[in-house]
């Protein structure tokens, strides 16, 4: 293990938006401003983040959290670093005791990567065990890194339960081999990252902006003769460009291929009179994920009856489903009011009707009644909490399918749908 002394920082001292550090684009920070939209205060989001763990540790009485996930590592540092390929490589890890102090482990050599995160306590490096680095020698790595997290409970006197939420096998064997009471941060983390700040509303905001901009830049490219692959590349592109940062999924598909739902992009050629849908499941603006679906008809062709029948119900279900959404309300209740598919679109419904979303799709999952989890989710609706209402509806046996989702805020008094992106009007018959 190499340790590497704590920086010596002067405060916070960063620019927010110094192209150096922040993947947003100066150009795109021009035209958010230009499109009055406020910008977040970056400082801010990483207090009170910050808080939100410590006060869920505090709440749920454990002395420390070990973090493996990108995203969380994010939540708490605000530190990104290869994102995707240390979620199947656990190459870095952060560890937060609830009295405040934090340190990073992060990939070699990697220091100056976050000297601007006052926040950080100190920046170590080499952290985990896995295969392809350590090969035969990731038992005797993984139990060096877990006396390395042990020492550093001792020098802060924490002995009480740790918290860790995900772990390769060698490093679990470690850790479990220990008299360590191990319980899981996943839950402390999803709890404290469900509510956010203004300023992460204002980042949300943003997110949404730009991911509309890149469906409009969709929508214009889209034509018959194109593969699918090629529309699903426009939205990569402009993310990219404007200073987002990956997408979660490749859900798009056209035709025959949109029912059921599921399909990834494929390189099916789009004909005229087809319906396209897609997810975004982008990880977009400040790292914020923006969830919305549309369906779009592809080409100068009238909608058919029945392209509009089923565009109307799951249109209808959207519309309807986010009137539910208000402080106080429990999320039992949003399983089971609302608007109910009919019976023929009931067996090819999506897996859910709702789900959190921040970072990515996060906690809760609200179900449909059929698939209810009994205790899973007994809580209700605070204002901060940004939820995701979406449909799929398709009837079984039917050649076509229309997929629907916003993204939606819930305020002190009832809701707001951040998503602004226009229906289809010629699949809603108008």
């Amino acid at each position: 293990m190499t340790k590497i002394t704590p920086l010596a920082r002067s405060g916070e001292h960063i620019h927010h938006y110094d192209p150096n550090e922040v993947f947003v684009t100066p150009a795109m920070t021009s035209q958010l401003t230009a499109m009055g939209l406020e910008l977040p205060n970056l400082e801010s989001i990483r207090a009170y983040r910050r808080q939100r763990i410590l006060s869920e540790m505090e709440k749920r009485e454990v002395d420390a959290l070990l973090l493996f996930d990108p995203l969380n590592i994010r939540y708490a540092t605000d530190s990104s670093n290869m994102q995707l390929w240390t979620a199947h490589n656990l190459a870095r890890a952060a560890i937060v005791t609830v009295t405040g102090h934090m340190i990073l482990w992060d990939f070699t050599n990697c220091r100056h990567m976050t000297e601007h995160l006052s926040r950080i306590n100190e920046v170590r490096q080499v952290a985990g065990s896995f295969y392809f680095e350590f090969g035969d020698t990731v038992g005797k790595q993984a139990r060096s890194f877990c006396n390395e997290v042990q020492d550093v409970l001792r020098i802060h006197k924490l002995s009480g339960p740790i918290g860790i939420d995900r772990m390769d096998t060698t490093i679990a064997k470690a850790f479990f081999a220990t008299d360590l009471n191990i319980i899981d941060a996943q839950t402390v983390m999803e709890h404290a990252r469900v509510i956010k700040s203004p300023d992460e509303i204002l980042a949300m905001r943003c997110a949404v902006a730009g991911c509309e901009m890149a469906m409009a830049e969709m929508e214009k490219a889209m034509k018959p003769g194109m593969a699918e692959v090629e529309l699903w590349s426009v939205l990569h592109k402009e993310n990219i460009a404007q200073g987002g940062e990956w997408i979660e999924t490749r859900i798009l598909a056209s035709g025959p291929r949109t029912n059921p739902w599921m399909s990834e992009a494929s390189g099916r050629i789009m004909n005229t009179g087809d319906i396209m849908g897609f997810d975004t499941d982008m990880i977009g603006l400040f790292g914020i994920c923006v969830d919305t679906s549309r369906t779009w008809l592809v080409g100068d062709a009238d909608a058919t009856a029945e392209q509009v029948e089923t565009y109307r119900i799951a249109h209808e279900h959207v519309e309807t489903n986010m009137t539910l959404l208000a402080p106080g309300v429990s999320m039992r209740d949003l399983t089971y009011k609302g608007h109910v598919l009919p019976d023929e679109y009931q067996a090819n419904k999506y897996c859910v009707k709702m789900h959190g979303v921040g970072l990515c799709d996060e906690f809760p999952s609200i179900y449909y009644p059929d698939s209810y989890i009994e205790g899973a989710f007994d809580y209700h609706l605070e204002p901060g909490m940004v939820l995701c209402v979406e449909v799929f509806a398709g009837k079984q046996g039917a050649r076509e399918g229309v997929k629907l989702e916003n993204q939606v805020l819930v305020t002190e008094t009832g809701f707001e749908n951040l998503t602004t992106y226009p229906y289809d009007s010629r699949l809603l018959g108008k």
